[in-house]
């Protein structure tokens, strides 16, 4: 069976190291996903949705990690937006669980956040949600 391809989108400011994590998953054995990762972090431009939209586009699934300012991260709010103008699956994912993780703006009121295990992480990937 073919891996999925995943975009991750985080809060680069606050949760890098949650994409480092969710990077280091990607490599196990029996990971049934690969990352493609176009984190966009040099300057903004002008065009970068459009280039977030490309990416979006190429992808089986979005995973949103959620973290304690997602909230706040008006990338994360516009990514997701792409994403469900695209009709692209997605979830969100509780990026700490010693803290309190915050959906990003965007997130639907009936979007749920789901615990980050490595069992359930295979099960969202495969569109258990």
């Amino acid at each position: 069976m073919a891996k999925k391809r995943v975009f991750i989108s985080f809060d680069y400011d606050h949760d890098a190291i949650l994409k480092t994590f969710l990077v280091g998953q990607s490599k196990h054995e029996d990971s049934p996903f690969e990352l493609a990762d176009w984190s966009i972090k040099e300057h903004i431009t002008h065009d970068w949705k459009s280039k977030a939209r490309t990416r979006i586009k190429s992808v089986d699934v979005v995973c949103v990690i959620c973290g304690e300012h997602t909230n706040t991260a008006a990338g994360v709010s516009a990514e997701l937006r792409i994403a469900q103008e695209e009709n692209k699956p997605y979830f969100l994912l509780h990026g700490y669980s010693d803290k309190s993780c915050i959906k990003p703006l965007s997130a639907y009121s009936t979007d749920k956040i789901y615990t980050w295990t490595w069992d359930n992480l295979k099960l969202l990937i495969q569109g258990a949600r």
